[in-house]
This record gives structure tokens, sequence and C-alpha cells, in this order.
């Protein structure tokens, strides 16, 4: 099993332009990042594309981790998020697919359904989430699966939910970090 610590030193060898590194980042990361796309896009192929941007991004950009107390994952899951969310904003400005679209026959063709092994990872995960969103207060946890799980902005769960755009922001902070919190445990 990768460490916390292995995840950390294969950025910091990456940041120095470390294939072998990049390519241990990727493999010990790269499906719990297109879980991440996948959830917020709810497109396999859209989400394929975010995690290449995503990784084209940590070999870019691993030199701006800094191991300062927050989980390398924490890092790598947020630039997952907003190239998701990104990406997710650009298709409902744009529309969908088109008719007659070579990928969308593509995608119908192809099995994008996730492995047994994958299946019970995300399962166990899922259940340790869902667990740690239930210790929250019950609008507090719908306002981070608005944001983390459905794309919402700041402004847009700030009206769904009728209270002040900085309430919203600190809701989401300090729930994020109860959420910490509870699946360091």
């Amino acid at each position: 099993m990768v460490t916390r610590a292995d995840i950390e030193d294969m950025l910091a060898r990456t940041a120095l332009g470390d294939r072998a590194a990049f390519a241990g980042l990727y493999r010990a990361t790269s499906a719990k990042l297109l879980g991440v796309a996948w959830r917020i896009l709810n497109d396999r192929g859209e989400a394929e594309e975010v995690l290449q941007e995503v990784f084209v991004r940590i070999w870019d950009k691993a030199d701006r981790y800094h191991a300062n107390g927050l989980s390398p994952m924490t890092w790598l899951i947020t630039v997952t998020r907003n190239l998701s969310i990104d990406r997710l904003r650009r298709i409902k400005a744009v529309g969908k697919v088109q008719v007659g679209d070579p990928g969308e026959a593509a995608a119908q063709m192809a099995d994008s359904a996730p492995g047994p092994e994958a299946q019970v990872v995300a399962a166990g995960e899922r259940a340790r989430i869902d667990a740690c969103l239930d210790e929250l207060e019950a609008v507090r946890a719908v306002a981070v699966r608005g944001a983390y799980l459905e794309g919402l902005s700041y402004a847009e769960l700030a009206a769904r939910h009728e209270v002040p755009l900085n309430t919203m922001r600190t809701w989401l902070r300090r729930s994020l970090l109860k959420l910490r919190e509870c699946l360091n445990r």
C-alpha cells in the first residue's frame, strides 16, 4: 500500500522531472482521481479527459505542493475537483453532445463499468465518506454534497440555502475540517 510519505516523495521527485516517480504517482493515485472527476462529471469519457489534464498540471506544477501538514491527496483531489468543475461549466455552457457525434457512439459501445476490485474499493471509500457526512448537520452535509459532488459554486449554494455568501463559505470550510478529522480517525 502506498503511504502519504510515498506520495509526497513521488511529488517531490516529479517536481525535479523524475519520470519514474511521475509514473509511480500515476499508478498510485489515478484510480481515485478518476473517481473524483467521474463523480462530478457523471461521464467517464469526460472524467478521463480531466484526468489527463490533471496529470499534465501535476507534471508542470508539482513544485507547488509543499508538505505542510496537509495530505498530498488533498492537493491532488483539489486539482482534480477544480478541473472537473471547470469542465462541467464548459459543458453546460456549450451543450453536451451533438447528434451523430462519433464520440457518443464510441462511448455507448465501450464498457465503462469499473472492475470488481475498483467497485469494492469505491464502496468502502463511499461508506467512510457517507458515515462522516452523517456526522455533519443535515443542511451542511447537503451543502458539501452540492459543492463537491454537483459542482455548485458558493453563490449557487448560498442562493439555494438562502444564506449569505460568506456564511456558505464558512459552512463549507468548517464542514471540510470536520470531514477531514473524521476521515483521519
